[in-house]
């Protein structure tokens, strides 16, 4: 059945030539008739039609259009094709937040009996769903080290479908050799799908290095300004169609057409916001190398990054973040964070506001402290997201801050 509405588009070949900052502001979209700049927002539920004749041809999928806001959207679908040509993926669809997209990509093709291996460096939540949600269902995981690709050959079973990771990885910025897994990935027969939010698909582009299915948080550098939640997963049509279409459909993970349309503005600044934040966070990671009571500091594009070769055969930039541990623990971890003004506490990243987490209280809290210490999260490390402040104010508020502990 045909959900999507591809009007306008055939015949525009001439846009796949397009760089990717000018792919941002045209890419996906489709004007109705008053010939709107900007992006229309279709705050509707369902469609009209103009007889039952028409409904059935469109349910039969017989006609191209849309049936339902849950199935598919027009504001939707011109997010859904813009981040198409940014990614280079052939279809997607786009979710609720990042969490709906990782749950739904992963859980859409595995069923009970069937066997997934994940990188153990995880975003606290999507941990979960592989270590605790899925063997509820009886599925079998696995949690390797995904920087050595002997773990992940070591870990294929007869019933492994799916291999999922992170890179870089939330909070320590591992980088894993995607190429490497998406080849293991192909000879067990499995699908490998990457979480790509720390690099943006500006920095990384996991499809070429023979990744099977994408996710983003789209909360974090699309929208990149604090507003609204949003997910996409990005993959071939086929994959679309026969794996995650159905699941899609019918238990409805789908994004609101205005969060889509928010969104879709915020693809249009994404190279200059991530290229700033990227510059600053280069420069303050090199600021935090010189502290004193920092034992360490792992950013990628650093020549101490420890997969710096990785990094540099995968990524074409750094990254927003920084990683760093203070010395002192979770005390002075806790009283560095409290002495910034200018840098703000969230556990949000992406943000054009500067902001800091403690992971081990945060966003990695429910795993136990040997799971965290697996994972290189110490009581003093900490997560900086660069934004777009000057960076001169933000390296003289965290000088202060380093100063107030010292």
């Amino acid at each position: 059945m045909t959900d999507r509405n591809e009007s306008g588009q055939a015949g525009d070949n001439w846009k796949t030539s397009w760089r990717p900052a000018t792919q941002m502001v045209h890419s996906g979209t489709t004007r109705s008739h008053h010939g709107e700049t900007s992006e229309a927002m279709y705050l509707t539920q369902g469609f009209i039609y103009d007889s039952a004749e028409a409904a059935e041809a469109r349910f039969k999928g017989e006609d191209d259009g849309f049936i339902y806001s849950r199935y598919a959207n027009p504001t939707v679908d011109m997010f859904e094709q813009r981040m198409c040509a940014l990614e280079g993926a052939e279809d997607a669809r786009a979710t609720a937040s990042g969490m709906a997209a990782v749950s739904a990509a992963l859980l859409c093709q595995v069923k009970a009996g069937e066997h997934v291996v994940a990188a153990r460096a995880l975003f606290g939540s999507c941990r979960w769903v592989v270590e605790t949600l899925m063997p509820r269902y009886g599925i079998e995981t696995t949690l390797i080290d995904g920087t050595d690709l002997d773990n992940w050959q070591r870990a294929v079973r007869p019933n492994t479908k799916a291999f999922f990771l992170e890179s870089p990885t939330n909070p320590t910025l591992e980088v894993i050799d995607i190429q490497g897994v998406a080849d293991i990935a192909n000879a067990a027969g499995a699908c490998l799908v990457v979480d790509n939010v720390f690099a943006t698909p500006l920095y990384q582009k996991p499809l070429q290095f023979g990744a099977h299915v994408v996710v983003y948080s789209a909360t974090k550098h699309i929208d990149g300004q604090g507003r609204c939640l949003g997910g996409i997963i990005l993959s071939s049509k086929d994959w679309i169609d026969e794996k995650l279409h159905d699941y899609y459909r019918h238990t409805g993970p789908s994004l609101s057409p205005f969060n889509a349309w928010t969104l879709l503005k915020g693809l249009e600044t994404l190279p200059l916001r991530v290229r700033q934040q990227s510059e600053s966070a280069a420069t303050i990671a090199d600021f935090i190398d010189q502290q004193a009571m920092v034992r360490r500091v792992i950013y990628p594009g650093r020549a101490d990054h420890p997969q710096a070769d990785i990094v540099a055969k995968q990524m074409t930039g750094g990254s927003t973040l920084v990683a760093f541990e203070i010395d002192g623990g979770k005390a002075a971890a806790f009283a560095f964070e409290n002495a910034l003004r200018t840098v703000q506490i969230s556990n949000n990243l992406g943000d054009a506001k500067s902001l800091i987490t403690h992971p081990a209280t945060t966003t990695h809290k429910n795993l136990a402290e040997d799971a965290r210490a697996e994972l290189g999260i110490t009581d003093g490390t900490v997560r900086l997201s660069a934004g777009l402040e000057d960076v001169n104010d933000l390296i003289e508020d965290l000088g202060a801050a380093f100063a107030a502990i010292r």
